[in-house]
């Protein structure tokens, strides 16, 4: 466990050094990126063979995965299409808000629950990291015109793709986070029955998640009938992800539903 939090703090240090360097020089830092995410993956893999679980049931664990996938999601679109790599800073403004989250975590291993042991834990977490990871890179992608109407991004992003550019991005990555939380719901309610008995019995978490997936859609099908301005579609964008962020990392640790403490 020591060496666990060993490597964790090295990756937070990574992360901020990641973003130093995205605000110094905007479209790069990715390199650092990975280095914090290979650092990270370590430290996960080393407590999950310490505490024999995955990090699935703790609020450290859930906070650690999540950093972990939301970062390794970004950089792999990144890498993929350099013209998010201007995104990085945005995208690391909620890492940071993770990390500084996870940083003061009590970092005690947590019990397994006997409704974890299935499949469908694995496949409901996979979706929906996917789901929160593709959102975030929209959200991420959407907030460069914003920043390029700052005096600091007129002066940064002078060689970042145009406002129509990372909007359509915008657009896109919203489109496939649709696709996974989706499935995220489907899933889910399988699970639910499994373990409850019920598909769905609208507990917070499931109304949330539900209100979260209807946002979403309602944004897409505006962007796509009434062609808002970049910023306009961007600010929307924002407003779901800050639902979703919620759904995941406020209403499981405050409600006393079953859900409570899940992913």
């Amino acid at each position: 466990m020591a060496a666990a939090q060993a490597l964790t703090w090295a990756a937070l240090g990574l992360y901020a050094v990641a973003m130093a360097v995205a605000w110094r020089r905007p479209g790069h830092g990715l390199g650092w990126l990975w280095a914090a995410l290979i650092l990270h993956t370590a430290a996960l893999g080393w407590r999950w063979q310490a505490v024999g679980h995955g990090p699935f049931t703790t609020l450290h664990e859930i906070l650690s995965s999540n950093l972990w996938s939301l970062a390794l999601v970004f950089a792999v679109a990144a890498t993929a299409c350099r013209e998010l790599r201007h995104a990085l800073l945005p995208a690391a403004a909620v890492w940071a808000v993770l990390g500084a989250w996870l940083a003061v975590s009590d970092a005690s291993p947590g019990h397994l629950p006997a409704t974890y042991d299935t499949p469908l834990l694995y496949l409901h977490t996979v979706v929906g990291k996917l789901f929160l990871g593709l959102l975030l890179v929209a959200m991420a992608a959407g907030a460069v015109p914003w920043w390029r109407r700052t005096a600091a991004g007129a002066r940064r992003l002078v060689d970042a793709a145009d406002d129509d550019r990372h909007d359509l991005l915008s657009y896109r990555f919203a489109a496939f986070a649709l696709v996974f939380d989706s499935l995220m719901l489907i899933v889910g309610a399988v699970w639910a029955q499994d373990a409850w008995g019920r598909y769905w019995a609208w507990d917070p978490l499931e109304s949330w998640a539900f209100a979260t997936w209807v946002a979403l859609v309602l944004v897409l099908h505006a962007r796509h009938t009434l062609r808002p301005q970049p910023r306009v579609h961007a600010a929307w964008v924002a407003g779901v992800f800050v639902i979703a962020f919620l759904t995941f990392f406020g209403v499981p640790f405050l409600s006393v539903a079953p859900h409570k403490g899940a992913i």
